[in-house]
């Protein structure tokens, strides 16, 4: 049975691992987890006495196998949550994180696989993310970010590398939602900001903004 901040460990983990496919440093989750680094050592150390975490100081750590799939389950329940929160009870995508990161710890087994059937079995939550399955399995699709797409090229808006409130309330506001066709008209040459085409619109965002935008190529 792990504590919850041993699970927001492996969870922070798999995510900052997956940024870059390598070791990840103490100093990473610390910023990530908004805490100190030589806390983010104690639980390392815990974590891997539990073969959860291989960790070498100064050098990094990652997850072993059954760490990983211990970190995609609870990914599995945030989605899940996730999914139930805006489907079921109304909230909007950029309410539920926080919500999600008080439910991902709940220990049922039985009520994530009620909750996966009563869902009908998503494989996506509201932010594009895909949902691991029961067997810790992801499947990734190939997306690329909008800041990369030239002038000309067209992409479907499929999901966000930034789930912030903050960000999510952005979209919300210039109404870009999940599956929007979105085009590049031009780029401006002084700060690189970008205007768009949208199915109904056209608009400006910043570098920035397109840099937390994954999109399927059209």
């Amino acid at each position: 049975m792990l504590s919850f901040t041993e699970e927001n460990h492996l969870k922070a983990i798999f995510h900052l691992s997956n940024i870059d496919n390598k070791d990840v440093s103490t100093n990473a989750i610390a910023e990530s987890l908004k805490t100190k680094a030589p806390s983010v050592t104690d639980m390392l150390q815990k974590l891997s006495d539990k073969k959860l975490v291989t960790y070498k100081k100064y050098q990094g750590s990652f997850l072993t196998p059954i760490g990983r799939k211990t970190a995609l389950n609870i990914i599995r329940k945030h989605r899940l949550w996730e999914v139930f929160l805006v489907e079921k009870l109304g909230f909007n995508w950029s309410e539920v994180h926080e919500v999600a990161e008080q439910l991902e710890h709940i220990k049922s087994k039985k009520l994530i696989e009620q909750l996966d059937k009563f869902l009908d079995y998503p494989t996506k939550d509201p932010h594009g993310d895909p949902i691991p399955n029961t067997a810790g399995f992801i499947k990734y699709t190939n997306r690329a970010l909008l800041s990369d797409l030239e002038i000309g090229e067209k992409g479907k808006f499929i999901g966000v590398k930034d789930s912030s409130s903050a960000f999510l309330k952005f979209l919300d506001k210039r109404k870009i939602a999940l599956g929007t066709n979105i085009e590049i008209i031009y780029i401006e040459d002084f700060d690189n900001s970008i205007h768009i085409g949208l199915d109904e619109t056209n608009l400006t965002i910043s570098i920035k903004s397109a840099q937390n935008i994954y999109v399927n190529k059209i």
